[in-house]
């Protein structure tokens, strides 16, 4: 496969901001055809960014005789469903994160890439971002010593259009909605930080967690705490809150070693900060204009033969595993 023609199953903020240009910045790629529910956004959409078709049926997009790789980027419920008909019609799929709204779909997408032998990949991009890879490097060198303990901090005030929502009876947003989205928040934005720990140190073989609705705002969780246990021995923590209040925002993953600590950022992408008997040293790495680019380019150079992507639905399901272990799934 050599030129590879994208047809997009949602056209939302995330196709809009984070990936959907990327496809076409990257050489034998393009974007030919979009799909939304909504025959308005889908036309918009195309008009655009310049695709030649719009549907509103994800049937119809995979069919196209010109569609022969698809991207998969609308909420987590409807991934399993769309992902295996693309790969069941013969096309690489490209699915936005978490790979589906539970760890059970996660293993059936499994199975029908290992039967159809198509592959699936999932939009794991912080893996492919410098900021993220120089971590992963400061780990590795050793500079802070053997790593000890890893963990988890993270707390934000409920969001202006959630409360819009609340407030005015309208419909929730679909990452409050459970059933769409697998849980509330946590389903949506911890699946890159445990993704990017399990990068770094490994598969995660042990996990319980306390989940709880401390706001009463909504039916999902909005307050997770977890504890977790690395395949290398190494333990963890997190903590999760989505309506704390202003003074407690929060975005930070430290890794205590006995040398030293290294703390950073997942979503604000605030300076790496080290922490060694040398001193205190801020790190600034910059990242590409779509941050998805970099993965975008490796899951296409893969499908041309030109280089090999580990990204797949294999390597995510572990973070669905872990996440419904934690908010007690199964």
């Amino acid at each position: 496969m050599k030129f590879l023609k994208w047809g997009f199953i949602g056209c939302g903020e995330v196709a809009e901001l984070k990936s959907g240009p990327a496809f076409s910045e990257v050489q034998g790629s393009s974007v030919v055809a979009v799909m939304s529910r909504t025959e308005q956004r889908a036309r918009r959409y195309a008009e655009k960014h310049g695709v030649p078709k719009w549907y509103t049926d994800a049937q119809s997009l995979i069919d196209d005789p010109d569609v022969n790789a698809v991207y998969v980027a609308t909420p987590p419920s409807s991934h399993a469903t769309y992902a295996i008909m693309a790969m069941k019609a013969g096309k690489p799929v490209y699915v936005e994160k978490p790979l589906a709204a539970s760890y059970e779909d996660c293993a059936r997408i499994n199975r029908i890439s290992e039967q159809t032998g198509i592959p699936c990949f999932v939009a794991y991009y912080r893996r492919y971002l410098p900021y993220f890879q120089k971590v992963k490097s400061i780990v590795n060198s050793g500079i802070i010593g053997q790593v000890l303990n890893v963990q988890i901090r993270y707390s934000e005030p409920l969001r202006q259009a959630d409360a819009d929502a609340i407030n005015s009876g309208a419909p929730l947003p679909w990452r409050l909605q459970p059933d769409i989205a697998g849980g509330g928040y946590f389903y949506d934005m911890a699946p890159h930080q445990l993704d990017i720990l399990q990068d770094i140190f490994g598969v995660i073989l042990e996990a319980r967690g306390i989940c709880a609705n401390r706001g009463g705002l909504y039916k999902a969780e909005d307050s997770v705490s977890a504890s977790f246990l690395f395949e290398n021995g190494l333990p963890g923590s997190g903590s999760w809150c989505y309506v704390a209040h202003e003074s407690a925002r929060e975005d930070c993953i430290e890794i205590i070693g006995m040398e030293g600590q290294v703390s950073f950022s997942v979503f604000d992408y605030k300076p790496i900060r080290m922490q060694t008997s040398d001193g205190d040293e801020q790190i600034t790495v910059p990242n590409p204009p779509y941050v998805q680019y970099p993965l975008i380019k490796n899951v296409i150079e893969h499908l041309q033969g030109l280089a090999l992507c580990t990204c797949t639905s294999v390597s995510a399901t572990p973070v669905n595993w872990v996440m419904d272990r934690i908010l007690g799934k199964f």
